[in-house]
């Protein structure tokens, strides 16, 4: 009898996780959302360090830099930025902007999140989701810029990938002490320059979160759907943003 009992009491915990979670996704889709990184998969404290740890990444790298060296010697070029209380929030913004917009290859970042839909694309919508995608990437990160709370890098090495890719292994230390998070870059090489096309926080890849999204939003209503919820998006934090 207390066998049966445990049994159908995990059983009945198990049906709601899983009922929560069905909502949840129903709930997603019914209001067309872009879900941000820091809200589904970690912590928003956590989400703001990481944001830290994307700018110190994307400094202009030096001509021949290895993949750590545009991780290790641009750090403090960034910090400086982000410490500088003279700036405004939207002059910081447009300091890093110049940085990230330099060094990712948003290019490969498009075709990546977008997987196999990117084929049903046409010319004019590649070019306007690689420019959308990028000003919601930055007016989405951007909102979290005056939350640097003096957070370390501390480098831990680099491997080897497939296609001759890099991934840079970092730390992120918090100035309160605490678990560091972990940070991951991956690199790939464009002519000669390495550039950013993957960030993986706490082991969740940023790749990989927006192409489960953007998958769910083509099924419902195909490229031009996506483009719209992505200018309404960026439109929004755009507005959040001009009220700092």
């Amino acid at each position: 009898m207390r066998m049966t009992y445990i049994s159908s009491k995990m059983k009945m915990k198990t049906t709601s996780i899983s009922s929560r979670k069905t909502r949840r996704r129903l709930q997603m889709k019914a209001n067309n959302q872009i879900p941000k990184l820091t809200t589904q998969v970690i912590p928003i404290w956590s989400c703001i360090v990481a944001c830290i740890g994307l700018c110190l990444a994307w400094a202009p790298a030096a001509e021949g830099a290895t993949p750590s060296d545009i991780v290790s010697k641009t750090s403090t070029a960034v910090i400086d930025v982000l410490q500088n209380k003279d700036l405004s929030l939207l002059e910081k913004r447009a300091n890093i902007e110049k940085i990230v917009y330099a060094n990712v290859d948003f290019d490969v970042v498009s075709r990546l999140v977008l997987a196999r839909n990117w084929s049903k694309f046409n010319d004019a919508q590649q070019a306007e989701f690689i420019n959308e995608f990028k000003k919601h990437i930055s007016a989405t990160y951007s909102k979290n810029i005056d939350s640097f709370n003096n957070e370390k890098v501390v480098i831990d090495g680099e491997r080897e990938e497939a296609r001759g890719d890099r991934t840079v292994l970092t730390r992120i230390l918090r100035s309160g002490g605490g678990e560091p998070f972990l940070v991951q870059y991956r690199l790939r090489k464009k002519g000669e320059q390495w550039m950013i096309i993957d960030v993986i926080v706490e082991g969740v890849s940023m790749i990989s979160n927006f192409r489960s999204q953007f998958q769910e939003i083509m099924t419902k209503g195909g490229p031009d759907h996506l483009l719209e919820l992505l200018r309404e998006k960026s439109a929004a934090a755009e507005k959040e943003l001009e009220g700092k």
